[in-house]
């Protein structure tokens, strides 16, 4: 199975320039396409303004490839989902991914992967509805799946500025990384955890479970002054647009982290700047009666 990872594009009219940056954004885009993907993640901020039907009609217009090649695009709600309007920024993101059947959150099962995406514009406490639904999900995983992707916009873990000066991780990112963390030593499956928001790249390992953040699809980028001991990405490099390439063969998922290159070149290339691997752990071989002595 190959996959591609990524988020935070902001795509709006062209002409806009601050906040996003439209050919770094649309480059990526159409480079997705090549790659050719058999399922997309998308972790969030896709419009520049959720309720306004021109971004969307621009996203349309610069992933055009992506529904040329048939690619599955699996989409988690971001903040700019909702600006200028929640009720119609929802609205709008639920037409333009028809596949999640009028879902905010929601499971898919691709063979020996999961994907689940939870929204981070709805309580996430532990009784609310979300909340519940997620711990259900993670209690009743399918026996084949091997992988599960887990897709939620705010970092479930990141970097000490960050936690300093915009308090992320949110209170309902850690109720729901604490929900997934108590359930691990039950679970065969890897797991790894997509976030977007900062415009950036970052990547964690905590008991077991990788965490990524992934939001260099075109917005404007953030840089990142101080990169904590956690964080297994040390380049200060900037910016850091960029998307990932997921892997999985012979029960091993290989990721990779490809970097635009230089992003005021005339000409665009990505370049290899990470890269981690997950095997999943054989299934428990079936029990076997003991042999009686015969007397």
């Amino acid at each position: 199975m190959h996959l591609v990872a990524y988020g935070d594009m902001r795509f709006t009219d062209p002409s806009v320039t601050s906040g996003t940056n439209p050919r770094v954004r649309k480059w990526l885009a159409e480079r997705i396409a090549t790659v050719a993907p058999q399922a997309l993640l998308l972790t969030g901020d896709m419009p520049f303004t959720g309720a306004k039907a021109a971004d969307w009609e621009e996203f349309q217009t610069e992933t055009a490839g992506w529904r040329e090649a048939h690619v599955l695009e699996f989409p988690t709600l971001g903040n700019h989902e909702i600006y200028g309007g929640a009720q119609q920024g929802i609205e709008n993101y639920l037409k333009n991914f028809p596949e999640i059947d009028g879902h905010r959150y929601y499971s898919a099962l691709l063979g020996n992967v999961e994907v689940i995406s939870l929204d981070m514009n709805l309580g996430s406490m532990p009784k609310d509805p979300q909340t519940r639904w997620f711990a259900a999900q993670l209690d009743h995983l399918p026996k084949q799946v091997e992988f599960l992707f887990i897709l939620y916009h705010i970092p479930w873990m990141a970097d000490p500025q960050t936690r300093l000066l915009i308090n992320v991780p949110s209170p309902g990112a850690l109720v729901l990384r604490g929900i997934l963390e108590a359930r691990l030593n039950r679970m065969r499956a890897k797991v790894v955890v997509f976030n977007g928001h900062l415009h950036n790249y970052e990547r964690f390992e905590r008991k077991g479970v990788e965490y990524v953040v992934s939001g260099g699809g075109g917005a404007e980028p953030y840089p990142i002054l101080i990169r904590g001991r956690a964080d297994l990405y040390r380049d200060l490099g900037f910016p850091v647009y960029h998307y990932l390439t997921l892997d999985i063969e012979n029960h091993t998922l290989h990721a990779v982290m490809w970097k635009v290159k230089d992003s005021s070149a005339a000409s665009l290339e990505v370049v290899q700047k990470d890269e981690f691997s997950l095997t999943a752990p054989a299934p428990a071989a079936p029990l076997r009666p003991s042999a009686k002595p015969v007397r």
